[in-house]
């Protein structure tokens, strides 16, 4: 079906000048424009567009020598076929069938399947799917063909006129993604970071100056906008040469593209957030009763520029690889860090150990008095490796309590938590004995 609207409503379109885009990664962005339009003096009306089909209005800020915004309007009523019958309802239009038959009335209803017109003394019901032109003798007041902002303005001058605008938008969100690659003894891996934007604002920054920022970013509530700009999005990878730049900003930190980027709608794009860096590691085997039977693996490392990286992680998964015998890399676990300064440790759980088998049993329990009682345990671990390995074991306990007895020495981690180191030699058993007091 196609329509026909007869004298089109003109509308101002700017061009694009500078724009720069913070995007925050709880799914919004700070959208700053630079751009040149022509107005008159005095009061006049003036449609800025293209703008996000998501963008919170209340939040536009517009800054011009001499220039004063009095009223602002935010138009999202798109135009298109559905719409136009609607805002014509009671008005004349032309119907043309796909059998050449032409229909002149008064329009109805439009219910999204029949046209019903009055013709004459009499009226006419069409379906939809019979009709291949509509027409449309007189054009609505306004129409938009795409989001606008619609301002009246008030300029001291006529002519070119250089704006700075900002607005915050919803629709575009950013997360990072880890990749580690760990050697083949297990001490160290080669780290490198990615940045997956989805723009799904409905608009295209194009060779925007991008800035990401990490953090809880406090709002007082969640603004509400159409929601337009529906869709699966696309995806494109696009490596860099150079990684964002990281710089500390109030109680956040920023990360700077040094190139401009252009960022589309409807698009997931994949950025390097900082180039490969290699650091130390270790591969540890973790026992833990409170979360099951099974022994994890963790792989640790130190976030510091001394062992090699240094540079702040923000929140995000990290899926690690290793090189089989034939070269080949495989995929080995994936664990989601929490935003992560330098010089902290980072812990990947990597999934739970094939050939390390733990039983804990508690052996004996005795009342002591009506408030304290003991508890005997006996942990054992059969390391079915052709290596020898170290298992830290970690239990829990409430209230007052101390360890009164142990076969290997353990240490108190805080006021819920002790922790031993149990060497377990290849192919063999070893034991853990303890004996808790409870007050």
């Amino acid at each position: 079906m196609r329509a026909t609207v007869i004298l089109l409503t003109i509308l101002a379109v700017t061009g694009f000048g500078q724009i720069a885009i913070t995007i925050y990664s709880d799914g919004f962005g700070l959208v700053k424009e630079t751009r040149e339009i022509s107005v008159e003096k005095g009061v006049s009306v003036y449609d800025y567009s293209p703008v996000p089909s998501k963008i919170w209005p209340q939040t536009v800020h517009i800054k011009g020598d001499g220039l004063t915004v009095l009223e602002q309007n935010y138009e999202f009523d798109i135009v298109s076929t559905e719409r136009l019958l609607e805002k014509n309802i009671d008005r004349e239009v032309r119907l043309v069938t796909e059998k050449g038959e032409t229909y002149d009335g008064k329009l109805l209803s439009s219910d999204g399947s029949t046209i019903l017109l009055e013709i004459g003394t009499g009226l006419t019901s069409v379906r939809l799917e019979q009709i291949v032109d509509v027409t449309f003798p007189r054009k609505p007041e306004r129409f938009y063909t795409r989001p606008t902002l619609a301002w009246l303005l008030h300029s001291e001058r006529p002519g070119k006129r250089k704006i700075e605008l900002s607005y915050m938008t919803g629709g575009i969100d950013w997360d990072a993604a880890y990749i580690a690659t760990v050697n083949k003894d297990d001490t160290r891996l080669t780290l490198d970071g990615w940045v997956t934007i989805n723009n799904r604002s409905g608009m295209t920054y194009k060779d925007a100056t991008l800035k990401l920022v990490a953090g809880e970013v406090h709002r007082v509530e969640e603004p509400r906008y159409p929601d337009r700009a529906k869709g699966a999005g696309m995806v494109m990878a696009e490596e860099a040469a150079a990684g964002f730049e990281e710089e500390a900003f109030f109680e956040y930190h920023l990360y700077t593209l040094p190139r401009p980027a252009t960022v589309a709608d409807r698009q997931e794009k994949q950025l390097s957030l900082f180039p490969p860096a290699e650091t130390v590691a270790e591969k540890k085997f973790v026992f833990e009763p409170s979360r099951g039977k099974d022994i994890r693996v963790e792989m640790e490392f130190v976030n510091s520029e001394e062992k090699g990286l240094g540079m702040p992680l923000p929140e995000g998964i990290i899926r690690v690889y290793k090189e089989d015998k034939s070269g080949a890399l495989q995929f080995i676990g994936e664990d989601r860090i929490e935003h992560t300064p330098k010089d902290e440790e980072v812990r990947i759980y990597l999934g739970n150990a094939f050939d390390i088998i733990a039983e804990r049993t508690k052996t004996d329990q005795r009342r002591i008095s009506n408030r304290v009682y003991e508890e005997d345990f006996e942990i054992k671990l059969r390391n079915h490796k052709d290596e020898p390995v170290i298992v830290k074991l970690v239990e829990h306990f409430w209230g007052d309590w101390f360890i009164k007895s142990e076969s290997i020495e353990g240490k108190k981690k805080d006021a819920r938590t002790y922790e031993w180191e149990v060497p377990v030699p290849e192919d063999e058993e070893a034991i853990l004995t303890f004996t808790v007091r409870h007050k």
